[in-house]
């Protein structure tokens, strides 16, 4: 089977690695355009973010089945958490949809996403690091490690694929 993953970030490949290691796959990896904002601000746009890249992962790869992984926010009446959402799309049938776990942001963080920051970015000054997206994430550095952005991400893939056999078991 060949797996065309929408995109490049190294904690989202490899989060999609280690959910298909028990499964003989090949991948392939490539940039495509999630087709919605940089910083999406609903669970509905990071959706279509994470179906974007997967339908176009799939139809640019030609690949027998297209994942896409997309991080954003989403605001409550409790303040403005962290929303992680995975597709796999495949071809003759609708794009299968999971959700990850959720994270209150700090006040401090969710202004700065409100006037129109980036997370990302505004991860890197609060954490003082470098590309907190392509490393623990968010999540990491909010949950003292205890879960990372790969492990967030490699769950919502696992329901991905969960999804995907059980759809297979009823069309065989």
């Amino acid at each position: 089977m060949n797996i065309m993953i929408g995109t490049k970030n190294p904690v989202k490949v490899a989060a999609v690695k280690e959910a298909f290691k028990l499964l003989k796959v090949q991948f392939k990896e490539m940039e495509v355009d999630s087709g919605v904002r940089e910083q999406p601000f609903s669970d509905d746009e990071t959706i279509r973010g994470a179906v974007n890249r997967a339908t176009e992962a799939l139809r640019t790869g030609q690949g027998d089945i297209g994942i896409g992984l997309e991080g954003g926010v989403q605001e409550s009446e409790q303040g403005l958490f962290l929303c992680n959402w995975g597709a796999l799309a495949q071809t003759g049938y609708p794009p299968i949809i999971a959700g990850g776990a959720r994270i209150l942001l700090p006040e401090e963080i969710a202004i700065k996403l409100r006037v129109g920051e980036v997370l990302g970015p505004v991860m890197d000054e609060f954490a003082n690091q470098k590309n907190v997206g392509k490393s623990e994430g968010a999540v990491g550095i909010f949950t003292n490690g205890q879960v990372t952005r790969k492990v967030m991400f490699t769950h919502i893939v696992s329901m991905l694929i969960g999804q995907y056999e059980w759809r297979n078991t009823l069309n065989k």
